[in-house]
């Protein structure tokens, strides 16, 4: 009884955070909006499973055992999807939506239909935490510049927010596989404190996040503000004098260039230079500046004996798996290949 009454309100509180948390996702604005609505969809996800153990746990509410065991298997897809929404082309990340959550549906509907083996769950679910921890991994390994979607000024803060959710999915593999142990060896005597232990753990992350996501929210106005209606030759101009002065001050060298500092330097709202590149060039800001950092490499490339591992970091690249596909991307070729037969004028330099 007593364990009971310590265990009641921590996962309905945890529910009710997660609540809380899941519309102020969309009312972020990582740079794509497919991210903002998974991450929405993850805490959801937290809240419907924290309220489920919270009744089982709590109030001995049984009915709902085979949902709240597989729902776990929706965390990695979701989560690993919203930051692959920052960094994959859109036909890609259909493809990867496909692919994730259909694996997730169908194994989960498959332990559900087959009852008997049920008790399996618990090792899918452990695979699951485990293979998106290594894409996460990989994802946030290559740094920055794969996630081209990304708003630029919050790209390398979603990298450490990757590598977060790496360790997330490590943290609820060990209390998981704890708790199916405990079932396992001792009959589950101590799951209820585990859960309870669980809880705390997650209200206090939730705690943190729940109190960050209103000043990155306001960061977001009071950076960008509403944008300002703008005519097509408005954006033609303004992204005319955005390569200007980026051509002039090559300030797209700098690898933690902002798109604040770009804004500031045109003295105009981010939102309306973000508007007219969009509208302009059909691309967002990261993928504008890209365009210079390959333009200056090219250069180099043709005119100097740099190392092409000299000439990413000098044109402002942080990773040499971005710098290779967005090089090919662009120019139809490796680096080295565009070397070696000397390549004419600049691809991106061409694009108006």
């Amino acid at each position: 009884m007593g364990t009971n009454m310590i265990s009641i309100p921590l996962p309905m509180l945890a529910s009710l955070l997660c609540a809380v948390i899941a519309p102020l996702m969309l009312r972020l604005d990582p740079g794509r909006r497919a991210a903002s609505i998974f991450f929405a969809l993850l805490f959801a996800d937290f809240a419907v499973q924290s309220l489920l153990v919270g009744l089982r746990f709590g109030y001995g509410v049984e009915r709902f055992i085979p949902l709240q065991r597989v729902l776990p298997l929706s965390v990695g897809p979701i989560l690993y999807l919203g930051f692959a929404a920052l960094a994959q082309p859109p036909k890609e990340f259909r493809k990867s939506m496909i692919l994730h959550l259909g694996i997730a549906a169908v194994t989960a509907l498959v332990l559900l239909v087959m009852i008997r083996y049920f008790r399996e769950v618990d090792v899918f679910i452990a695979l699951s935490y485990i293979i998106y921890a290594v894409l996460l991994i990989r994802l946030a390994r290559r740094g920055p510049d794969h996630l081209i979607f990304a708003r630029l000024d919050i790209a390398a803060n979603a990298v450490r927010w990757a590598w977060g959710a790496a360790g997330l999915l490590v943290a609820l593999l060990t209390l998981d596989t704890t708790i199916a142990l405990n079932f396992a060896l001792g009959g589950g005597q101590q799951a209820p404190a585990l859960v309870t232990m669980g809880s705390a753990l997650l209200i206090a992350v939730l705690l943190v996040i729940l109190a960050s996501v209103p000043v990155l929210v306001a960061g977001q106005k009071s950076s960008a503000g509403r944008p300002a209606p703008q005519a097509e030759d408005e954006d033609q101009k303004l992204e005319a004098s955005a390569r200007e002065m980026l051509n002039r001050s090559q300030i797209y060298l700098d690898p933690d260039l902002t798109v604040q500092r770009i804004a500031r330097r045109l003295s105009v709202p981010e939102s309306n230079l973000s508007s007219a590149i969009n509208n302009s060039q059909g691309m967002n800001v990261s993928q504008y500046v890209n365009g210079f950092r390959l333009n200056h490499a090219a250069r180099l490339l043709r005119e100097t004996d740099a190392s092409v591992s000299k000439v990413m970091t000098q044109a402002g690249f942080l990773t040499r798996s971005n710098f290779y596909r967005e090089f090919q991307r662009v120019y139809g070729q490796s680096p080295a290949g565009y070397r070696t037969q000397n390549a004419g004028p600049d691809a991106f330099s061409q694009k108006r």
